[in-house]
């Protein structure tokens, strides 16, 4: 509830402190006295637009406090911690408006943007006025409305997750979808890759032995002849022939000599078989330098194909065998990624057929509510004077507009008289309709939905008589889930409050100036009424300026449930 409010230097007011109590309080006062500039006021705190003119003639700046008490589990704590703003269980709604045009916001004296002031705004005040942007009149609300009368809580919050499994499934869907387009645009390109790589074959470290080879066999005459020379070296007559026969003639010596002569022939045999052995090895390289000059054409045109394609590819001709492996897989991943398409596709399906059913139940119970809330509104309109009213709560489905809270658009309509087109309440019924309309509406849904604060401006403006008490008895009905207040000019309505504050305009005489001249200034007061002087203020509403006996006797009549 909203436990005080505080002003100071707004429009005509001055100094205001006011405690407030749960329950209907009611604000009466003659016309201009400054009702709409108490609300103005408090709207201020709220988050409403700012003016520069809202400052009190002859001050710098203004400021509006509001107070709020209310149960833990409220909203607005929430909104409290996450934007880490301390609380001790009460809730300070603070504006300073500047006489420049600037003004400054606060939350439990924290500085907030006029955004988040005018969140914690909405969730704890409604505002029903002649002119006021209503929350009732906003196509948004009315689906959530529906919701909280039929009490849809737990279908919402099953669709709500069903729609995330299903946008989660066709975000997953697509990605997938155009990494494979990208696949797929690159398909011809990497089949044709693939096919002359598969033809070319490339091998690992085949460009540096076939650049040996070539090397090799561009030099093979001349090292050919080389070898040949050593290989005659060796050979020649005497030399080998030569040291064999010494070879043989040593190891026929006596035994006696075996140890001088040992180290000898050990040493004859290993040059002996040395030569021999490298004699085999010049053969060996000499068989290799024999070849023909197709061999060298074979090995260029090879060598040639392999660096073509490396430049082709840009890519150094080693990399060539795992070009062709990255193809091959890449081409392979696409008939993966092709099954597994299938299945993201399946999962969409099966995740949208079930957001289908759920909300296509969710329609059902709306239309089923959307009927019952009508009947319940419609009951309680003849009282308000609206007995030719019609309420219809028109459910529509696009089920190309799927999202959190299903596919349906809910809009409350309104027929004032028999014969005339139904439409939204806003453009068909009056001022004083479309508040009584409102009063309906929220009388229905208590306080499903609902902020904890209510404010009726003039919602009996031309009613009076039984229409006026059925008002009055409707919004003491209200009163007992939430706290509301009513700008009233009917006695009915004022006698049935809990509590009654009167406005009032009045002049003050000041001095200022360097002459210090007297001046009058108008300011506007408000203050609580005890039971006696609500007797008076309701007799004066009954009776005008000339307050009779009466009309105090009326007044005591209207009050008696009170007395």
């Amino acid at each position: 509830m909203l436990a005080a409010l505080s002003i100071q230097n707004i429009v005509l007011i001055e100094q205001l402190d006011l405690d407030l109590t749960a329950g209907l309080t009611a604000l009466t006062g003659e016309t201009g006295a400054g009702k709409s500039i108490l609300l103005d006021s408090f709207g201020l705190a709220l988050g409403a637009r700012g003016d520069a003119g809202l400052v009190r003639q002859g001050s710098s700046k203004g400021q509006v406090s509001a107070l709020f008490e209310l149960p833990l589990d409220h909203a607005a704590f929430a909104l409290l911690a996450e934007h880490e703003i301390e609380t001790d269980g009460q809730l300070v709604l603070r504006r300073v408006q500047s006489d420049d045009g600037r003004t400054r916001s606060f939350v439990n004296d924290v500085p907030v943007s006029l955004s988040l002031l005018r969140e914690f705004g909405n969730l704890l005040v409604e505002i029903h006025g002649q002119h006021e942007d209503r929350a009732l009149l906003e196509l948004t609300t009315h689906r959530t409305l529906l919701d909280a009368h039929g009490e849809h809580g737990a279908q919402l919050e099953a669709i709500a997750a069903s729609f995330e499994a299903m946008k989660a499934t066709q975000v997953e869907l697509d990605e997938h979808q155009a990494g494979i387009e990208k696949i797929r645009e690159r398909a011809g390109y990497l089949s044709h890759v693939l096919e002359e790589l598969r033809i070319l074959d490339p091998q690992p470290d085949e460009e540096q032995e076939l650049a040996d080879q070539r090397q090799v066999m561009m030099s093979a005459e001349k090292i050919a002849k080389d070898l040949n020379v050593a290989e005659k070296a060796l050979s020649e007559r005497g030399g080998l022939k030569g040291l064999a026969s010494i070879l043989r003639k040593l190891e026929r010596q006596p035994p006696g000599t075996k140890d001088l002569l040992d180290p000898v022939t050990d040493g004859l045999e290993k040059v002996l078989l040395e030569v021999s052995e490298t004699r085999a090895v010049i053969y060996n390289a000499l068989s290799k330098c024999r070849f023909a000059p197709r061999n060298l054409e074979q090995a260029e045109e090879r060598l040639f194909a392999l660096r073509e394609a490396a430049r082709k590819y840009n890519i150094p001709v080693v990399t060539l065998p795992d070009l062709f492996q990255k193809v091959e897989l890449e081409l392979a991943a696409l008939d993966a990624n092709e099954e597994q398409l299938a299945a993201l596709q399946d999962a969409v399906d099966t995740t949208r057929k079930d957001y289908r059913k759920r909300a296509r139940a969710l329609t059902r119970c709306r239309i089923k509510a959307a009927a019952a809330l009508d009947k319940a509104v419609v009951k309680e309109l003849a009282p308000l004077k609206l007995e030719k009213a019609k309420f219809v709560t028109t459910v529509t489905s696009d089920e190309e507009k799927a999202g959190v809270s299903g596919y349906d658009q809910v809009v409350f309509h309104v027929k004032t008289n028999p014969g005339t087109k139904s439409g939204p309440m806003l453009q068909v019924a009056s001022g004083g309709e479309l508040s009584r309309f409102i009063l309906a509406l929220k009388v229905v849904l208590a306080a499903k939905g609902a902020a904890p604060v209510l404010i009726f401006d003039e919602i009996d403006k031309g009613v009076g008589g039984a229409t006026a008490t059925a008002i009055g008895q409707r919004l003491s009905r209200l009163a007992q889930n939430m706290q509301v207040f009513t700008v009233t000019h009917a006695p009915q309505i004022a006698a049935l409050a809990d509590g009654h504050l009167h406005i009032t305009k009045d002049t003050a005489k000041t001095k200022g100036g360097t002459n210090s001249k007297t001046s009058e200034q108008t300011i506007t007061m408000v203050r609580p009424l005890d039971t006696d002087e609500r007797r008076e203020e309701i007799a004066r509403m009954l009776a005008g300026t000339r307050i009779t006996r009466e009309a105090r006797a009326a007044a005591v009549r209207l009050m008696r449930n009170e007395l």
